[in-house]
C-alpha cells in the first residue's frame, strides 16, 4: 500500500497537465516509451510501459486515431505489429516535456536530490530482487526512469 500511495502522490504532480491534453497516465507512458525508440513491437512496448498487452491493444487505437502513434505490420513477420510515435505525437511530447520537467523539479525540491536518488536506488534493488518471481515482469532498468516515466539524467 505504501508503494501505491507514493505513486498516487507523485502522479498528482503530473496528472493535471496530462488531463489538459486529454491523456491518461498509460497513454503518456506509451508516448514516452515511443520517444525512445524508432519503432517497437507491441510486446516490448507493453513491458517498457508496464501495461498489460490486452490493455495496450485497447489504448493504441485511440492514440492512432488521434494521430499520436502509428502501427504497421512487422516486415519480417506480418503477425507482429510495430508501433511508432507519429509526428503529431512527437510535437505533443515536445510541448508537454517542459511542464513535466517542472513537475519533476518540484518533487526534487520537496524531497531533495540525494533522497530521491536513494529512493530510485532502493526501488531499483526491489525491482531486481522481485523481478525473477514473475516471467511477465518488465526487466529492471536501473537509473533509467523518473516517477513520470521520463528519462533520469
Amino acid at each position: 500500500m505504501q508503494l501505491m500511495r507514493a505513486r498516487e502522490l507523485v502522479m498528482r504532480h503530473f496528472r493535471p497537465h496530462l488531463h489538459e491534453h486529454d491523456l491518461t497516465d498509460q497513454q503518456w507512458r506509451i508516448i514516452r516509451a515511443l520517444m525512445e525508440a524508432d519503432a517497437i513491437e507491441i510486446g516490448d512496448l507493453s513491458e517498457r510501459c508496464c501495461i498489460h498487452p490486452a490493455s495496450l491493444s485497447r489504448i493504441l487505437p485511440k492514440l492512432e486515431t488521434s494521430g499520436l502513434v502509428s502501427r504497421r505490420s512487422n516486415a519480417d513477420d506480418k503477425r507482429r505489429v510495430m508501433v511508432a510515435i507519429a509526428p503529431q505525437g512527437r510535437r505533443l511530447f515536445n510541448s508537454m516535456a517542459p511542464v513535466s520537467e517542472a513537475s519533476y523539479a518540484a518533487i526534487v525540491r520537496k524531497l531533495g536530490a540525494k533522497r530521491l536518488q536513494d529512493t530510485y536506488r532502493v526501488l531499483d534493488e526491489l525491482i531486481v530482487a522481485l523481478g525473477d518471481e514473475r516471467s511477465d515482469a518488465p526487466p529492471a532498468r536501473p537509473g533509467k526512469t523518473r516517477a513520470d516515466g521520463s528519462a533520469r539524467g
